[in-house]
């Protein structure tokens, strides 16, 4: 969606999250303060479909960036490790917990600018702290921002193939296909996210976008659309296509249009 100015707008809101996963909500917001306290933590947002309001329960995940005053340790990376094991066992409406964490020097750098600024400015609904997007820019959808945001498919698929040979299974091989689908689904819409002009945050409207562009690669998407949103369901050969097939194709691309994303340190 876009602001009268032509600029994205922030999409997600607490008033947006739906009565089932308000306690997820509370109990993040309180055990994040708990853990690490107002001397450390600088911010934190909530993200993904539950401020969007079209979270399913049982199905989706809680989606979390927690910004400290200093750049995360490894003592703070493993308490958020614990925050998300404990929310994750404690909500059954949720499948899963992730938290990104990172120093709030970071998240107004140069460097991330159209990447960790991009995901508060207009991805992320503030719950804790000192909300960082009145200290970013505003952001149009250019082939800056698409670069930044997805253009390092490249790096991810060595590890996939390795996980995929390693033969995942159970909950473990769920996620691994979830995380392969939505990220396959997020780079193509980013591929195409200059001349469609907008942004949108639905898997399905991302694959249909993309699918107006390249047309012959659009079943292959819409199959990453649903290993997504059901991974449980996508079995190796699904899986195989995804990572050795549309993957590759998909990462020479947008090497092509839009170049690679600045390597971070």
């Amino acid at each position: 969606m876009l602001n009268d100015d032509g600029t994205l707008a922030r999409e997600g809101s607490l008033d947006r999250v739906a009565a089932e996963f308000a306690p997820v909500v509370a109990a993040a917001r309180a055990r994040i303060g708990e853990t690490f306290g107002p001397a450390r933590l600088h911010s934190a947002y909530l993200y993904g479909s539950i401020p969007r309001g079209t979270a399913r329960a049982g199905m989706s995940d809680l989606d979390l960036l927690i910004v400290l005053r200093e750049e995360p340790g490894p003592a703070d990376r493993a308490a958020v490790r614990e925050l998300e094991a404990e929310l994750d066992g404690a909500f059954p409406q949720i499948d899963g917990a992730g938290a990104l964490s990172a120093g709030a020097g970071t998240v107004l750098s140069e460097l991330e600018r159209h990447d960790l600024g991009f995901l508060v400015a207009c991805l992320c609904t503030p719950l804790l702290g000192e909300d960082l997007a009145g200290r970013l820019p505003a952001y149009r959808p250019t082939s800056l921002l698409a670069r930044e945001t997805n253009g390092d498919l490249e790096l991810f698929l060595p590890r996939w193939r390795q996980r995929l040979a390693e033969a995942p299974a159970g909950r473990e091989r769920a996620r691994f296909a979830r995380g392969v689908g939505r990220h396959l689904v997020r780079t193509g819409f980013t591929l195409v996210l200059p001349r469609w002009g907008d942004w949108t945050s639905d898997l399905d409207e991302m694959a249909e976008v993309f699918a107006g562009c390249y047309p012959r690669w659009a079943d292959r998407m819409r199959t990453a659309v649903a290993v997504g949103r059901r991974p449980e369901r996508a079995d190796a050969a699904v899986l195989g296509m995804l990572v050795h097939d549309l993957g590759p194709w998909l990462a020479a691309e947008y090497r092509a249009v839009h170049g690679v994303k600045a390597p971070r340190p």
